[in-house]
């Protein structure tokens, strides 16, 4: 069933345990990538009351295609992905972490991921940290997207030359998260490359920093 792409992958846990966690961070990597290589932003971004949480992608990719082909053409998987965000955030809240206490963070197609969820599930979230994504879609279409972030704060970076990542997508996620009330730093970087750089770890870890 294609609920269960991604359903029975592992997650890598690191930080504060459960049981004395107050916050959370889910760390969701790239294409191609892993969990362990995503929680290494874990000691990049700390927080002494912090559990991190990074789940493996099945195959090491969320969905096959890029995230900005039609939404057809990423599903099932992408449905899958969601879903699989959507049981980590569950599983913390039952550890008594409100939604009010978790950032969602990602890189590149984990950034899209991260973005597309929160979106769909805008609410007031610890923090939305999309390094090098966007909203996911052919077109984004405001009609996926319901509720308030009421102030959620978020963090969107991106080189403006990224290949993977059209500069015009970034800005429009950007506005598309405004319109669902968060507040949003978006930082364009000349040069950067398809990576993170320590001026938005410094931009991220203010966001930490205010949980």
């Amino acid at each position: 069933m294609s609920e269960l792409i991604h359903e029975n992958q592992r997650a890598l846990v690191t930080g504060a345990p459960f049981g004395e966690a107050t916050s959370a961070m889910i760390l969701l990597h790239g294409r191609g990538s892993s969990a362990e290589d995503i929680a290494g932003l874990a000691e990049m971004l700390p927080r002494a009351d912090m559990v991190y949480v990074a789940p493996q992608a099945a195959g090491n990719t969320w969905y096959p295609y890029r995230f900005i082909e039609p939404i057809h053409s990423n599903e099932p998987y992408l449905s899958s992905a969601l879903a699989t965000v959507g049981a980590l955030v569950e599983h913390l809240k039952g550890q008594g972490i409100p939604t009010d206490k978790i950032v969602l963070a990602g890189f590149s197609q984990g950034a899209c991921l991260a973005a597309e969820f929160a979106a769909r599930h805008a609410q007031r979230w610890g923090g939305l940290l999309i390094f090098s994504g966007g909203l996911i879609g052919k077109n984004i279409d405001a009609a996926r997207y319901t509720g308030s972030f009421a102030g959620t704060p978020v963090f969107v970076g991106c080189d403006s030359q990224d290949f993977h990542i059209p500069l015009a997508r970034v800005q429009e996620t950007t506005a598309q998260l405004r319109a669902l009330g968060a507040e949003v730093q978006e930082r364009i970087y000349e040069g950067m490359g398809h990576t993170i750089i320590a001026d938005e770890i410094a931009e991220a870890q203010k966001i930490v920093d205010r949980l």
